[in-house]
């Protein structure tokens, strides 16, 4: 098995696992949304504690805040993609990927899912950015603005192998500009010295 198919069958099982959580718990949104709201925070230089993570949570799902307490697994498998997600972001082997369904999913529901992520990281990088979104260098700026277009499109797309390479390549785009915010607004990791993390 190659990297590359490697890849792929490790997203394809995480973005399952995700899927199985909001159908247990019957969340109205898309996975996909809100780890893109997360890496969107975590990208603008945010870093957010357990109580806070655990109610956007609920927020982006639909639940009620006592769906915490009242499930045993939700919270740890929020908890445990909170740490998997930075410290993905944060690993020098660029292996960042995007919660996406794989290709044994329609191409439609492939379409819709990129653009509830995009959404969701354009969302938590304005949350986390704010105002400073305005002084990010140029390139920055104009991948926010391919961001927020890419966000636009319409889900209606014809399957052909055309819009097949078409999707692949702006969900590499879409993955590499992720890891562009990311390593704009965040400093470079220290070397652990046993220190707490806030999280």
């Amino acid at each position: 098995m190659s990297d590359t198919d490697t890849t792929g069958a490790a997203r394809a099982a995480e973005f399952e696992r995700w899927a199985n959580v909001y159908t247990i718990h019957k969340a109205f949104s898309h996975p996909s949304e809100l780890h893109g709201v997360l890496c969107g925070r975590l990208a603008a230089g945010s870093r957010i504690q357990e109580n806070e993570w655990l109610a956007m949570v609920c927020e982006q799902m639909g639940l009620a805040e006592q769906a915490m307490t009242e499930s045993d697994d939700l919270a740890p498998f929020m908890n445990d993609a909170y740490d998997r997600v930075l410290a993905q972001l944060q690993s020098s082997d660029l292996s960042f990927q995007p919660l996406l369904p794989d290709d044994d999913y329609a191409i439609e529901q492939r379409l819709e899912a990129l653009i509830a992520w995009v959404r969701g990281f354009l969302e938590g990088m304005a949350l986390a950015a704010g105002e400073s979104l305005g002084q990010a260098p140029d390139e920055i700026r104009e991948l926010i603005e391919d961001m927020v277009a890419i966000s636009q499109l319409s889900e209606d797309e014809n399957s052909d192998e055309e819009s097949e390479q078409q999707l692949l390549e702006i969900t590499e785009y879409v993955r590499l500009g992720a890891l562009a915010v990311f390593t704009e607004f965040n400093e470079p990791e220290k070397p652990a010295s046993g220190a707490p993390t806030l999280h």
